[in-house]
């Protein structure tokens, strides 16, 4: 027999999990989520990526401005699950909502736990340097993703793979780690294998400041930057007075010289030094412009060898 099941989820990470409930044999009660928010230049109110899914879908939505307290906590108290799914929500939830499922709240969370617990793994995964991370499903707890294991899942991280794609594959491994999860409540046979502590590692959201590239640094750190960053928000030095976004680049033997200087513009990009060896600029993404080829913006920018980026 079907678990009812109440999914609080927000942003894309979630929507092929969302998806995969609504194919499978459990009750789908509601979808919560965060409230639209203003977006674009026009400030818009933009519904959130699992609200559009849902809609689609024709699954009950429901915004509270907070789901751990006044109305949102009715709301789930009145929908009686017996499992609350979380995955990529955005909001910290009170132990008052936690304890409103029979069986309990679960949530997905991208790294393998403990590694990376926080609002960012993914970026912190790549920024490390990382050749490995997952999808872990856990028991919640009141700590920050401190929650006892039930399924985890690995996923090799590509030598050149941003952000953008290895989200994607995770949002994909997510959906399939929520059904096997689902699948072990509906037998009552989910373990709980805690986590271990001495292991642990913050993934805390990424800072301005660590968008910036510095060009002394070694390249293979600026490459990782520039992955965990990329497409958004965009790891971003400056040219011509104006912010210039890297979106793309590929380790190079060094050249030798000032760091930032544009050592060779090759038909595929702008050869880079950096502190140590150099990098093959490949994709950009000028200010006010959307993103480019990084040989498209030197043509049209009249990029010489010998100029310097972040100057």
């Amino acid at each position: 027999m079907g678990l009812r099941v109440v999914f609080l989820a927000t942003s894309s990470f979630a929507v092929p999990t969302l998806r995969a409930l609504h194919r499978g044999p459990d009750t789908l009660l509601a979808v919560v989520t965060r409230p639209d928010r203003p977006a674009g230049r026009g400030l818009h109110l933009r519904p959130s990526p699992v609200k559009a899914a849902a809609q689609e879908l024709g699954i009950p939505v429901h915004q509270p401005e907070r789901v751990s307290r006044g109305e949102g906590l009715e709301l789930v108290r009145e929908l009686a699950p017996e499992v609350l799914l979380v995955a990529a929500f955005g909001e910290i939830l009170k132990p008052e909502l936690l304890s409103l499922s029979r069986i309990g709240p679960i949530n997905l969370h991208a790294s393998l736990l403990p590694r990376y617990r926080g609002a960012a793994p993914i970026q912190r995964a790549l920024l490390a340097g990382e050749e490995e991370t997952g999808v872990t499903a856990q028991w919640m707890a009141e700590g920050l993703d401190t929650g006892d294991v039930i399924v985890q899942r690995a996923l090799a991280i590509g030598p050149e793979e941003d952000f953008g794609a290895l989200h994607d594959r995770l949002a994909a491994l997510a959906a399939e780690v929520a059904m096997e999860t689902l699948d072990l409540l509906r037998a009552g046979a989910a373990p709980r294998v805690a986590q271990a502590e001495a292991e642990a590692t913050p993934a805390p959201p990424i800072r301005p400041e660590e968008l910036e590239i510095d060009w002394r640094r070694p390249a293979a750190e600026i490459q990782r930057q520039i992955r965990a960053s990329s497409p958004r928000p965009g790891a971003r030095t400056a040219y011509g007075g104006k912010l210039l976004k890297i979106l793309a680049a590929r380790l190079l033997e060094g050249a030798g010289g000032r760091a930032g200087r544009i050592v060779e513009i090759t038909p595929e990009g702008l050869r880079v030094q950096t502190g140590s060896a150099s990098l093959l600029v490949l994709r950009v993404q000028p200010e006010g412009r959307t993103a480019m080829s990084a040989g498209d913006y030197a043509r049209g920018h009249r990029v010489c060898p010998g100029q310097v980026l972040g100057g």
